[in-house]
């Protein structure tokens, strides 16, 4: 089985924040596979199901930590505790302010640059968990940081976020799969960030 997990904040006010896109491609990836209801466990909401890869199905949790982002390590130890699930089955989708806006990196271990959730998922279960690094850019100045990840996506951001969010579902089947490379190529061509030449639909 694998393990995603979708860093964001619980509640209502914070549901459009760019701190919480983890959150968002999580929920996208459950709609898109027809994952099982949320249902609340480890101190997070949890959807089952399985992705198809080339014809055989890969058992996949989504985790969503609803413990507010620095105790996300919290929710994530008891998921991989129960299920028995090794750190190089386990994907964290989070917000990226050293990405352009729109861009996917894949990385595995390394530094975590300030963000609160990965280090409380350090600090909880270890280093060597992949990470789905979602950019959104950043405000230009240090000190306007959390204000701008604690801001809602601008309604000009609305197309690409939401072309964005569905590539990382539809192209789920290649990091099911394993394939770290294929899944960024992937959702770069269904959704190619703002500002490329051009964007197809794939």
């Amino acid at each position: 089985m694998l393990l995603w997990v979708g860093l964001g904040n619980p509640g209502d006010k914070y549901a459009g924040n760019r701190h919480n896109i983890g959150f968002m491609a999580i929920d996208a990836i459950g709609d898109t596979h027809g994952f099982t209801p949320e249902k609340s466990k480890f101190k997070g909401l949890i959807r089952e199901g399985s992705i198809s890869v080339d014809g055989r199905p890969i058992k996949v949790l989504l985790l969503k930590p609803q413990t507010f982002m620095n105790e996300s390590g919290r929710s994530v130890q008891q998921a991989m505790q129960f299920y028995k699930i090794p750190i190089d089955k386990v994907t964290v989708f989070h917000d990226e302010l050293d990405l352009a806006p729109g861009k996917l990196r894949m990385k595995t271990g390394g530094g975590i640059a300030g963000h609160n959730g990965l280090r409380s998922i350090r600090q909880h279960v270890g280093e060597d968990f992949h990470r789905a690094r979602l950019g959104i850019g950043h405000p230009g100045q240090k000190n306007k940081v959390h204000g701008y990840v604690l801001s809602d996506f601008a309604k000009s951001e609305k197309v690409w976020v939401e072309d964005y969010i569905d590539a990382l579902a539809r192209a789920a089947d290649r990091l099911a799969d394993g394939a770290h490379d294929k899944y960024q190529t992937e959702v770069d061509r269904l959704a190619p960030p703002p500002g490329a030449k051009s964007r197809r639909n794939g």
